[in-house]
């Protein structure tokens, strides 16, 4: 029984080892080389729940495309506040927020009036302030969180939201599909 014990604090001792190691060399990679900014403005979002996507467009051509982070409830419309799913539909960016406590973020002009009427009827809150955002602020040189993490909106990277914020303005389109 000893020998067992033995061997299960070696292997998990290793384990945290290989684990510390890794986060600590992820930290210390140089960023990768940028890619050739984009030139002019977005004129929609195309983000794809299932395949945690999201692909900007310029007078219908794809320019860019990154992975995502949703809600930690992701798969369905979001019907109340609280539930952890990401909105699906067609939304406007309506307002940039410089001073996010995520690494800038452009506002989705979520609820609609039949989100806000779907939800009068069943007596909640839809909820509201979902956002296409980078990482929470303080995490450091962290590329991404890991899985989905958000209370409902859309995480990206912060050398991603940095550029999606230069090329966005209010008044563009976002559609998120299932």
């Amino acid at each position: 029984m000893t020998k067992l014990l033995g061997r299960l604090f070696s292997a998990l001792t290793l384990v945290t080892l290989l684990v510390a190691g890794a986060i600590y060399l992820q930290s210390r990679l140089p960023p990768p080389p940028p890619l050739a900014p984009i030139t002019g403005q977005i004129d929609k979002i195309l983000i794809e729940k299932a395949n945690r996507r999201m692909t900007l467009f310029q007078n219908g051509t794809p320019v860019r495309e990154y992975k995502i982070a949703l809600g930690f409830a992701p798969a369905g419309h979001k019907t109340e506040q609280g539930d952890g799913r990401t909105p699906e539909g067609v939304y406007k960016i309506d307002r940039r927020n410089p001073r996010s406590k995520y690494h800038l973020s452009l506002g989705l002009d979520y609820p609609r009036a039949q989100d806000r009427q779907q939800a009068a009827a069943r007596g909640v809150d839809p909820g509201g302030d979902i956002f296409i955002h980078g990482q929470p602020n303080g995490l450091g040189r962290i590329a991404t969180l890991p899985n989905d993490w958000t209370a409902g909106c859309i995480a990206v990277a912060n050398e991603v939201i940095n550029e999606i914020w230069a090329a966005t303005p209010v008044g563009t389109e976002v559609e998120i599909r299932p």
